[in-house]
C-alpha cells in the first residue's frame, strides 16, 4: 500500500509533534510511530525545560549560553547554542499559549528551579566573580515533558495532522541523494507499506536501549539513527552517551534532577555528602557528567550502600508538603519501584544510560547533512535527541533536552513550510519495498538459528562493562570485537513466531539490528578518542586535548566497515577553557 504525503515526521515526540504544528496549517502532513503518540518517550521528561526568564531571580541569556557551552565541555558549536538560548523564552512562551500548564509563582508567572550546571554571575565578599547556581527550569511538578507532549499531541489533533500509530519505520527510500520518502511495517496487520513524501523528518528519539541500565523506554532503540546509517548518511558524536546520575535502583527509572534541584542530597556509605570532594561550588547541582562519575567513584571505591552499587539520594528534610507539590511522581516512583517512603527514607541510585549527544547530523535548520562538509540531504530532516546539531557538545545540561526538541522541532517546521513551496513529488524508485521484503522473506523462513534475546543480553552487558561510564583502550577494542561477532550472529537470527498480527518477536528482531549498527559507531569512536571530554571519560587519557580532539566525529558506514572523518567545533566569544565547578 502507498500513502502519499507532504510531510511525513517519523516519531511522535516533542520534536516530532512540534514540527507538525508548525506545518499542518500548510500542508498534508503524517506522523508515523511505533507507539501511541502520547507513549512517547518525552512524555518521561520530569524536571523541566530550560530558558532564561527570569521570573524568580535575575537571569539572562548570555549565562544561559556560557553554561552549555561549558556544560558541553567546549565540543558545542556555539553559533547553534546561541541560537537555542536566544529563542528559548519564546519557545516557552509558544507552549504556554498552545495551553501546557505549567506551575506558577505567587504572581502567577511560570515557575522556574534550578538544574545541575545552570548558574548565575555573583559577587563575593571580595568583590570577586563567581558564578552559583540559578532559577532557569521551567516546570510543572515533576511531569513537564508529559503535559508539554500531550498539548501538542492535541494540537495536532485540532490541526488535522494524520497519525499512523503502531507502525514500525524500516527503510528512508533515498534515489540519487533525494529522500523521497520511507517504508514502514504495520505492526497491527504485519504489513508493508510504503510513504510517498515530498519530505521527511525523523525525531526519533535516542539509544540508551544499547545499555543494561538504562532511563529509556524500551522503545528507545535507536531506530531512526540506524535506519539513517544504512541509508548512507554519517554519524555525528556517536561516542557521547550520557549516563543519567540518578536512576532508581536496580531498575534505572529516572529520577529528576529536579530533586537535586529541590535541595536533595547525596550521601554514601557513611552519610557523607560527597559532592564536596568533586564540585565544591556547586555540589549537588554539577553537570550530570561529574555528578555521574562522582558516584561511580564511590561504587567503584567501596563507599556505595552496604558495599553494593548503588549510593542514596536524600529528600527527607525537603518536607512531606513540598515533595507532593513539585516532586509527586518521583515520590511515587520510589515507593512503587523500590518500597521507598522518600518523605522518610533516602532513595537508592545508581548512574543509568539517559542521553545522546550524538546522532544524525544536521544544520541549525534541521537539514541532515550527508558529510563533514555540510553538505545537505534534500528532503531529509531531523530534530530532538535522534539529531546532531550540535548544542550539547560532549555532555548535555538538563532541561536543555526538552528545549532542543522544541527549538529545533520549531526550526526544522519552518525550514520544510520553505522547502514545500517548490518541491515536487518526485517518482519514486522501483520496487522501493525489495530489501524490507527480503528481509523478511529471510526471517519467516528460518526453521532455527541464533535467539535474539541472548545477543541482546550480551550486547547490553558488555556495552555496559565496557563501553560506559569508564572506558578504556583494552576494554573498547574488546568490545569491538564483540560488537562485530554479535554482527555475524544476527545473520544466523531465528525468527520463531511466524504470525504477522504484532508480531512483538519480529519488532525486538528488527530493534537488535538497529542496536548494533549504531553500537559499532559509539565503540568506533570512542576508541579513536584518546582523551577524556564531557560524558566519554578515557582512564587511560585522562586529560581533555583540545590540540587533537577538538572537534566532531563523523562515522561512515562502509564496506570495509565503518570509517571516521572530523569536522572543526565552531568557536566565537567563548575560548576553550578548565572546566571547573
Amino acid at each position: 500500500m502507498i500513502h502519499k504525503h507532504d510531510l511525513v515526521i517519523v516519531g511522535a515526540g516533542l520534536a516530532g509533534l512540534r514540527a507538525a504544528v508548525e506545518t499542518s496549517g500548510d500542508y498534508n502532513v503524517a506522523v508515523i510511530s511505533k507507539l501511541f503518540p502520547t507513549r512517547s518517550h518525552s512524555g518521561a521528561a520530569q524536571g523541566g525545560i530550560a530558558a532564561a526568564l527570569g521570573n524568580e531571580e535575575k537571569d539572562t541569556i548570555d549565562w544561559h549560553i556560557f553554561d552549555t557551552v561549558k556544560g558541553s565541555d567546549y565540543l558545542g558549536d556555539q553559533d547553534a547554542i546561541y541560537q537555542m538560548c536566544n529563542e528559548a523564552p519564546d519557545a516557552i512562551y509558544e507552549l504556554e499559549h498552545l495551553g501546557v500548564p505549567f506551575s506558577r509563582t505567587k504572581e502567577g508567572k511560570i515557575a522556574q528551579r534550578k538544574f545541575g550546571g545552570h548558574t548565575k554571575e555573583i559577587k563575593d565578599e571580595n568583590g570577586n566573580t563567581k558564578r552559583v547556581p540559578v532559577l532557569r527550569a521551567c516546570y510543572s511538578a515533576d511531569r513537564t515533558g508529559h503535559v508539554i507532549l500531550h498539548t501538542l499531541y492535541e494540537q495536532c489533533v485540532k490541526r488535522n495532522v494524520h497519525f499512523y500509530s503502531e507502525y514500525f519505520v524500516l527503510s528512508l527510500i533515498m534515489d540519487e541523494g533525494i529522500c523521497k520518502g520511507l517504508t514502514a511495517l504495520d505492526l497491527r496487520y504485519g504489513e508493508i507499506h510504503t510513504f510517498h513524501s515530498k519530505a521527511v523528518m525523523f525525531g526519533t528519539g535516542g539509544y540508551g536501549r544499547a545499555f543494561r541500565v538504562t532511563s529509556n523506554a524500551y522503545a528507545n532503540s535507536g531506530d531512526g539513527v540506524a535506519i539513517a546509517f544504512r541509508a548512507g548518511i554519517p554519524l555525528e558524536d556517536m561516542e557521547f552517551v550520557q549516563f543519567h546520575p540518578t536512576g532508581l535502583y536496580p531498575l534505572g527509572i529516572l529520577v529528576t534532577e529536579g530533586a537535586r534541584g529541590e535541595g536533595g542530597y547525596l550521601k554514601n556509605k557513611d552519610g557523607e555528602r560527597f559532592m564536596k570532594n568533586y564540585a565544591p561550588t556547586v555540589m549537588e547541582l554539577a553537570p550530570r557528567d561529574m555528578v555521574t562519575r562522582s558516584i561511580q567513584t564511590e561504587i567503584n571505591e567501596g563507599r556505595g550502600i552496604d558495599g553494593k552499587d548503588y549510593v542514596h539520594l536524600d529528600l527527607t528534610h525537603i518536607g512531606a508538603e513540598n515533595l507532593k507539590e513539585r516532586l509527586p511522581e518521583i515520590t511515587g516512583f520510589a515507593k512503587t519501584y523500590a518500597g521507598i517512603d522518600a518523605v522518610t527514607q533516602p532513595i537508592p541510585i545508581l548512574p543509568t544510560a539517559h542521553y545522546s549527544m550524538g546522532g544524525i547530523p544536521t544544520n541549525i535548520n534541521g537539514n541532515a547533512l550527508s558529510d563533514e562538509k555540510g553538505t545537505i540531504v534534500q528532503g531529509f530532516y531531523a530534530a530532538g535527541e535522534c539529531s546532531c546539531i550540535s548544542v550539547h557538545g560532549a555532555n548535555r545540561l538538563g532541561t536543555n533536552s526538552l528545549l532542543d526538541a522544541v527549538v529545533h522541532g520549531r526550526r526544522a517546521g519552518k525550514a520544510i513550510l520553505k522547502y514545500l513551496e517548490d518541491a515536487e513529488l518526485l517518482p519514486l524508485p522501483k520496487n522501493p519495498e525489495e530489501k524490507d521484503r527480503e528481509v523478511f522473506g529471510h526471517l519467516y523462513a528460518t526453521t532455527s538459528g541464533e535467539n535474539a534475546d541472548k545477543i541482546r543480553v550480551r550486547l547490553k552487558e558488555q556495552m555496559t562493562l565496557k563501553c560506559g561510564v569508564f572506558r578504556n583502550e583494552s576494554g573498547l577494542k574488546e568490545m569491538l570485537d564483540i560488537v562485530h561477532e554479535l554482527e555475524e550472529r544476527y545473520k544466523n537470527i531465528h525468527l520463531s513466531h511466524k504470525g504477522k498480527i504484532f508480531n512483538t518477536e519480529l519488532m525486538e528482531i528488527l530493534e537488535l539490528r538497529n542496536l548494533l549498527e549504531f553500537s559499532d559507531a559509539i565503540v568506533t569512536g570512542a576508541l579513536e578518542r584518546t582523551e577524556c571530554r564531557g560524558a566519554h571519560w578515557r582512564t587511560d587519557h585522562p586529560k581533555r586535548d583540545d590540540k587533537k580532539w577538538l572537534q566532531h566525529t563523523f562515522a561512515f558506514k562502509t564496506e570495509k566497515g565503518i570509517e571516521l572523518k572530523y569536522k572543526p567545533v565552531t568557536i566565537l566569544n567563548h575560548q576553550p577553557q578548565e572546566r571547573k565547578y
